[in-house]
Parts: structure tokens; sequence; C-alpha cells
């Protein structure tokens, strides 16, 4: 049995534009680093060695929510040390919440010899999602651990799906405001009409099959929100024109990562995604927003062993 394993647990975007809590897709980059090792001392400590300044209280670290929840499965006298070092910053709408916790139980299960199953991994990350936003939601943690582009058809029971997808190249922009996923949460509407409700079906159902028939063409058509994202924008400074300049030169589509403030948009090739790229630099440039890019694609592993 291994006694420390080291992980590289990947950002992730959820929604997928129509999606809402139920699509997701791993991303190559970026991507969070986590070492967990046993410990002869019963339960878990943490040590977090980067500078967003999270809790190290297990109870009330994303991470260790997780693996406490793991923890409450296993014998008593079993403890863990973990370090993490995030390389997602919180609050970005990249999944950094859903890296720790999902990172942290797939590292431990390793070293417990795949005792759990995958869904078992699932719902007990869950538990540190609610920690980040209050609310136990799949939708990042699923692509995380499987890779590739995963649905959540049901949460209770848990009904995890992954799906074939074609090569799909990122451009993200990520403007250095916080928009904290609870707060997005809240600005959203309870009820929406039929109308709207049919148009978003039409569009979830055409954007699997067109990820499964790898069909660029079905994929663009089918990447539009009509309830989230026009509540959401608002929130976003640019994001009406980085959407609207990416698409006219070649994106497939796009919009917002997650909660926000990230905003992504997926491409048929890394040249498109490049110049994607370029726009959004030279927007958040000329409107004084300190902002990072990333030009990435499709993780079809999920989190991985380094």
């Amino acid at each position: 049995m291994n006694k420390s394993i080291t992980i590289k647990s990947p950002a992730t975007i959820a929604n997928l534009v129509c999606g809402f809590d139920i699509i997701g897709l791993a991303l190559e980059e970026p991507f969070d680093l986590m070492t967990l090792s046993f410990s002869d001392k019963p339960g878990l400590r943490i040590r977090h060695v980067d500078h967003y300044s999270l809790p190290e209280k297990p109870a009330e670290n994303v991470a260790g929510a997780a693996l406490l929840s793991l923890m409450e499965k296993l014998d008593d006298s079993i403890g863990f040390e973990m370090t993490i070092d995030k390389k997602i910053k919180p609050g970005s709408g990249l999944g950094s919440s859903a890296a720790s916790a999902a990172g942290a139980v797939f590292a431990a299960n390793k070293l417990l010899n795949n005792q759990f199953t995958t869904d078992d991994l699932i719902r007990f990350a869950m538990n540190g999602e609610k920690v980040a936003s209050g609310v136990k939601h799949a939708d990042n943690i699923t692509p995380c651990i499987l890779g590739g582009v995963t649905i959540i058809r049901s949460i209770h029971p848990l009904d995890a799906i992954s799906i074939s997808s074609p090569e799909l190249f990122i451009s993200i922009v990520h403007p250095q405001i916080e928009v904290k996923t609870s707060d997005a949460r809240q600005i959203l509407k309870e009820e929406v009409t039929l109308k709207k409700a049919i148009k978003q079906w039409g569009n979830i159902a055409g954007l699997v099959a067109g990820l499964m028939k790898s069909d660029y063409e079905l994929i663009g058509r089918s990447l539009e929100d009509v309830i989230i994202e026009p509540i959401r924008s608002i929130l976003i400074p640019a994001f009406e024109e980085v959407k609207s300049r990416c698409l006219a030169s070649g994106a497939l589509g796009g919009g917002i990562s997650g909660s926000g403030p990230s905003i992504f948009m997926l491409h048929k090739n890394h040249s498109s995604a490049e110049q994607s790229e370029k726009i959004m630099r030279e927007i958040y440039s000329r409107v004084g927003i300190e902002h990072k890019t990333y030009v990435t694609k499709l993780n079809h592993q999920g989190i991985k062993i380094k």
C-alpha cells in the first residue's frame, strides 16, 4: 500500500452555457497540486502552500469536508496529512472548489486501494461543494474525476454519465474580479416560462447530440442559454463584447464558466482558440481590468497522478 500520493486535479467548466447544474467538462490547464499521506496520528490535518489564505480547519476547508465524509466510512484510527497548492483561483468560475474536493477523495481512494466506487467519490466530494457554495452540486466534480464531458442526470439518486465528444480547444479569460457562487445563485429567478424552458431543453439536447456525433456546427448552434446567462452576465464587465467578437472570429460558442467571472469559448482548433484569447486580452486591457487568460483543451482523463 502506498503511503503518499501527489495528484493534479484539473479545472472544469460547468453548465456549458445551456446545461445549468447538469453538464461539465474537464480542462488540461490550470490544475491544483495536492499531496495526501497516511499519518500515524488519527484524524486529518491540512496545510496550504498557496497564497489564498484558505481555512485549514478540516470541516471549514473544501477538500477537508470532502475527505472527512470519506473518513466516516473508515476505521477511526486512520489519519491523513494533506498539502494543497492551489493553482485554480477560488471564485474564478473554473471549478476551484471541485478540484479541491474531488482531488482529496480521489487521492485517498488511491491510497486505500480503490475501495470506493466513482459514485461514492462524487458523493463525498459534494460535501466539499456544499462548504463552498451552500449547495451540493456535481457538475464540476464529475468531469474532474472522470474527465471529458459529463452529464448529471440526477443527484438523488446520483446518476452521472460520461459522453463522447470531439477534440475541443478552449480559450478562457478570468477577469480579476470576484463573483461568489452563492451570490450568483441568489440572483437567479426561481421560475421560468414554459416557452424559455422548451427552448433551453432543445439546446441541451442539441448540445449533447452534437458532442456525441462530433458535429461542430450543431454544438455551436446549441450553445445558447435563455435562462441563466441573461441574468448572470450583468455581473461580468465586457461580457457581451467578448462573446460577440470571439464568435465573429470563428469560435463555436461559449459563455460564462460556472458562475463566473471567467468566460470561455470552444473551438475546433488551437489557432482559433489563440485568436479568441487575443481578443479577450485586448478587450480587458482596454477597459482596464486585470485578467488572466488560458488556451487549453479538453482533458479526457480527469485527475492525474503526478
